[in-house]
């Protein structure tokens, strides 16, 4: 009974800074809020039509999804809106059921939302933010790179007017290769011209706060130019018209037979929806003192998420680069993230006319600049040099997701992960140590030059006894005693080992049994608290036919004073 307030009052978590908040802090929050809005309206729209959605839908899942976050999230910077690795998987899961854009399209997109939502929050509400540890950091780099590669050249079906297949590049290819006589030449010349304008003004302008700026002044002076020329026979596509004023809310038709289909992917998206955001929030989190909790996280992006859906919007996440603008502008508390809300909603009312002769260029060039910086071969490299494990399972996510699609090559590189985390588990790095000469301390003795007996083997064992590893130990034992008929004692050193399970055990038990048959004594030495309680709950503590030892040192002068006298 005690729980049910305490998770209640953590779905409000707002009052920590509500009640603190003072009119200086609302200055500051204003500022930023302006800031982030001009990178708001242009990515909003440009996310949207990244998930084959109208660019109306991009603004409305920018206004409550964010507003909701405000007050539940845990992080005071964090702008949840629309992305654009989420938007990929978005239209990556919806694109093969329905065509883009239509009405069924938009329907499932809202309930994708929604069950993005419902999963984020009853995995929150279970305290399951551990799930975060699943997946490796290689694999999440290996796929951010690989869908920003894939959103990356998906923007050429803008910036070329043509239609392509962009669920992967051997499609796009396919696709290019079929249509590239169909390219809008002028369209074409439009956007890359939009693309140059965005890479290299920068370059020449100095001032972080006019290139932030940049995006949305690309857009309205796009917009002014096709308004002015109209009439010519510029083959431009643009946004077109977009309807004026706020959505009602509206629950999804709850199809069974779509909601089984979508939850695969629902549970992708909330999974990596959770990774980005969290990782975005602890980028700023220290400078601004917030006390992240990652199952909150989850709650607020779980109710953001199910807003979204309410609301004809579709799956949101946190922004990177509105995130970090949002901090460097000045952001105080989320009311800057409301009043980037409200701003929104005023742009939804008043201003969609406006937009409506946006060329769709424009946001492609938006998208493509903004992705491009993402795309690099260094992490693969280094990795590889690191770790050959970590290496492939990039690599294989990396292919997985440009050849396949982005929910399969993600499920392949955590699987992976997990392929190659019980193989290395299956194969502990076991050491026979020896003493080094004037001190305390054992080393490997194949790296150390180091004192040893004829009479006592000691083996340390790098890794936690299980199932999977125990017959590998007994291995090392067994051919450590065939080579040496001196033998007399057999010392495990257990100071890397911090659990130990039924199977393991049982296999020391065996160990013991078949050792004192050959007259050779069993020991352990520096058994850690944890391991003690499990063996005293076990016949081997009464059955072990040598001791055990606090300190290796201790057994080794127990077992074998000459080895410390010479």
């Amino acid at each position: 009974m005690k729980l049910l307030p305490r998770n209640v009052i953590r779905l409000f978590p707002a009052s920590k800074w509500l009640s603190e908040y003072r009119l200086s802090s609302f200055k500051s929050d204003l500022i930023a809020a302006l800031i982030v809005l001009a990178m708001l309206v242009p990515q909003g729209m440009a996310y949207a039509m990244l998930a084959g959605l109208p660019p109306i839908m991009g603004i409305y899942a920018s206004i409550l999804p964010m507003i909701i976050y405000a007050f539940t999230g845990s992080s005071t910077t964090l702008s949840i809106g629309p992305v654009a690795i989420i938007s990929m998987m978005v239209f990556a899961a919806l694109n093969p059921l329905f065509p883009a854009g239509s009405a069924a399209y938009i329907e499932a997109a809202c309930l994708l939302a929604l069950l993005v939502g419902i999963i984020s929050m009853l995995l929150g509400l279970l305290r399951f933010g551990f799930l975060i540890q699943l997946i490796s950091h290689p694999v999440i780099q290996s796929f951010v790179i690989a869908s920003a590669l894939l959103i990356a050249l998906g923007q050429f079906r803008f910036l070329l007017d043509i239609p392509l297949q962009t669920g992967n590049i051997p499609k796009l290819l396919v696709s290019l290769s079929q249509n590239y006589r169909q390219i809008t030449w002028s369209g074409m010349g439009f956007g890359l011209i939009c693309v140059l304008v965005l890479v290299l003004l920068p370059k020449l302008i100095r001032s972080d706060f006019l290139n932030k700026l940049l995006p949305l002044v690309l857009v309205l002076f796009s917009i002014v130019l096709l308004s002015v020329w109209q009439d010519s026979n510029l083959a431009i596509k643009t946004v077109g018209i977009i309807p004026t004023g706020l959505p009602s809310l509206h629950f999804p038709n709850w199809n069974l037979g779509l909601v089984q289909q979508l939850l695969p992917s629902a549970f992708m998206i909330a999974m990596i929806s959770f990774v980005e955001s969290l990782a975005i929030a602890q980028a700023t989190a220290l400078q601004k003192r917030d006390a992240l909790d990652s199952n909150q996280e989850l709650i607020a992006l779980g109710l953001a998420n199910i807003a979204a859906g309410l609301n004809a919007g579709f799956a949101v996440s946190g922004s990177l680069s509105r995130t970090v603008v949002n901090a460097d502008a000045g952001a105080k508390t989320p009311i800057s993230g409301v009043l980037s809300s409200l701003f929104m909603i005023a742009v939804s009312l008043y201003f969609t006319g406006f937009f409506q002769n946006l060329p769709l260029a424009v946001l492609a060039a938006t998208i493509f600049v903004s992705i491009r910086k993402l795309v690099t071969l260094a992490p693969f490299i280094e990795t590889w040099k690191y770790s050959k494990a970590d290496g492939l399972a990039m690599w294989t996510t990396f292919f997985g997701v440009t050849c396949i699609d982005i929910s399969t090559g993600l499920m392949i590189g955590i699987i992976l992960t997990f392929v190659l985390l019980l193989w290395k588990i299956s194969r502990p790095h076991i050491a026979v140590i020896g003493l080094v000469e004037g001190t305390q301390h054992f080393r490997n003795v194949s790296r150390y030059d180091v004192i040893t007996t004829p009479t006592v083997v000691a083996f340390r064992v790098d890794e936690n006894l299980s199932f999977l590893n125990a017959h590998v130990l007994k291995g090392h034992v067994i051919t450590e005693v065939s080579q040496n008929d001196q033998l007399q004692h057999v010392v495990i050193n257990c100071s890397s080992i911090s659990n130990i399970d039924l199977s393991a055990l049982e296999m020391l038990e065996d160990l013991n049994w078949e050792l004192s048959q050959l007259n050779i004594q069993l020991h352990l030495s520096e058994v850690k608290s944890f391991v003690m309680d499990r063996l005293s709950r076990s016949a081997l503590i009464r059955q072990l036919s040598g001791q055990i030892f606090l300190s290796h040192y201790q057994a080794i002068q127990t077992l074998s004073p000459e080895t410390l006298a010479e």
